[in-house]
């Protein structure tokens, strides 16, 4: 669901960064993929499968959204979030923040993707 502030979207589709919209008073776009690695529990994997209580997620995504609003002045937030079965080197996150310099633009990413993983009800299970 997008809004003026941000876009969340959990989807069973391939992940691509959408197109960034520079703006004119906000200087940095952190864009970051997390990809879904080879190793997982210390075994190795073809796949992973994300399952999610989609109405919840989404509501917990954007309350970290607003909070980092808050907390970091981000001007925009993306969270896209792929559900369903993600084989190795494919992404199953991607977050875009974008605010008036890098530095708050660095820690909220970093931010967000940690409150994701802590807050956000999407389980992953090794295939």
């Amino acid at each position: 669901m997008a809004t003026p502030f941000c876009d969340i979207i959990l989807t069973t589709g391939p992940l691509k960064a959408p197109p960034p919209a520079f703006q004119a008073d906000a200087g940095a776009v952190v864009d970051f993929f997390g990809v879904v690695r080879d190793e997982e529990d210390g075994g190795k994997i073809a796949a992973l499968q994300y399952e999610a209580h989609a109405e919840m997620a989404e509501h917990q995504l954007r309350k970290i959204a607003v909070e980092a609003r808050e907390k970091f002045g981000c001007d925009a937030i993306t969270l896209h979030h792929r559900l369903g079965r993600v084989p190795i080197a494919e992404p199953s996150l991607f977050v875009r923040v974008t605010a008036r310099h890098r530095g708050p633009a660095f820690d909220a990413c970093r931010w967000v993707i940690e409150r994701l993983k802590q807050d956000v009800p999407i389980w992953k299970i090794p295939r």
